[in-house]
């Protein structure tokens, strides 16, 4: 009878840990089901925004937004983390907003430092920062906004900083909203919309670590190429699986993944100013059906904890 137990607790564990190696949600005490862990890599903190004020609904739902402040923001945002089990998340906006946040949430957030106009990037300010501990990515860096390509001369001197210090890179690369030319992004350009003009960069700082921002959407077989040529190299899926729809973005991750690197794609959501976005994202990778379930951890959770250098 003794070995009888013996064998129904190593049963029971192999079982366990069966169906957390697989991805599989299991019940926890009491009967309430966990989800597996999510790191979120591309996440937004505001002081202040104008579509508070106006309530501009979500461009793929129609909702109108909920939250009118920061405060609020920050409650539904949490509010949704928790419900999708995101342990962690890199979080960038406005820098007082995120250093608000991440005092709000402690070991929730990986504090970002993003900027568009490279004539207001303090690199004293990043160093600091960094020596300090709360500075852990340099990004969202959407100098594409502002008319600048990543190549560009005056960025050397944030991917040399970013190098020196190890600290990751979160850059974007995408249309941006329809019609952001004439939506007060008067400089954008999307003949600056492409992958490859990271190879200069890449090239010249090969220990940088930097990953996309929306895949490179889209195109995506100039991101294939890069990451392809470039190991490093990691992407991130925000905005694109929600904002897309489902049958374009799951075209566009088959494509990443067919092509051998599911194991360089990082889960973000982008969420902005509407926090319906997290769910939408996350659904986007679930309902993935091609995708097998040690693909799906890897898109959720273990490309960024490699990625990112994290604990499990």
């Amino acid at each position: 009878m003794r070995n009888l137990k013996k064998t129904i607790v190593v049963v029971r564990i192999s079982v366990v840990a069966f169906l957390l190696l697989s991805g599989v949600s299991v019940f926890a005490q009491r009967g309430k089901k966990t989800e597996p862990p999510i790191i979120d890599v591309h996440l937004h903190a505001f002081s202040s925004d104008p579509r508070w004020n106006a309530r501009t609904p979500n461009p793929v739902t129609n909702r109108p937004l909920t939250a009118t402040n920061e405060t609020a923001h920050m409650a539904e945002t949490l509010a949704q983390l928790k419900k999708y089990n995101i342990v962690k998340a890199v979080l960038s906006g406005d820098y007082d907003a995120v250093l608000r946040w991440s005092a709000a949430a402690p070991n929730r957030f990986l504090i970002g430092y993003s900027f568009d106009d490279i004539s207001k990037v303090d690199l004293d300010f990043i160093r600091l920062e960094h020596a300090a501990g709360r500075l852990k990515v340099i990004g969202e860096v959407a100098t594409q906004y502002e008319g600048l390509a990543p190549n560009d001369p005056r960025l050397e001197p944030v991917f040399a900083l970013a190098e020196e210090l190890d600290i990751p890179v979160a850059y974007h690369i995408h249309p941006g909203p329809q019609g952001a030319i004439y939506k007060g992004a008067p400089r954008m350009r999307q003949s600056l919309n492409s992958p490859l003009l990271l190879e200069d960069v890449l090239v010249k700082h090969p220990k940088l670590r930097l990953y996309v921002m929306h895949a490179g959407y889209p195109r995506v077989e100039e991101m294939i190429n890069m990451l392809y040529a470039y190991p490093q190299l990691y992407v991130d899926v925000g905005a694109i699986d929600w904002t897309r729809s489902r049958a374009e973005f799951h075209d566009y991750l088959r494509r990443i993944v067919d092509a051998g690197f599911g194991n360089r794609i990082m889960f973000g959501s982008d969420q902005m100013v509407w926090t319906d976005a997290i769910g939408m994202a996350v659904e986007g990778i679930r309902s993935a059906k091609f995708l097998t379930p040690k693909q799906k951890r890897d898109i959720f959770y273990n490309n960024a904890v490699r990625f990112f250098r994290l604990e499990q």
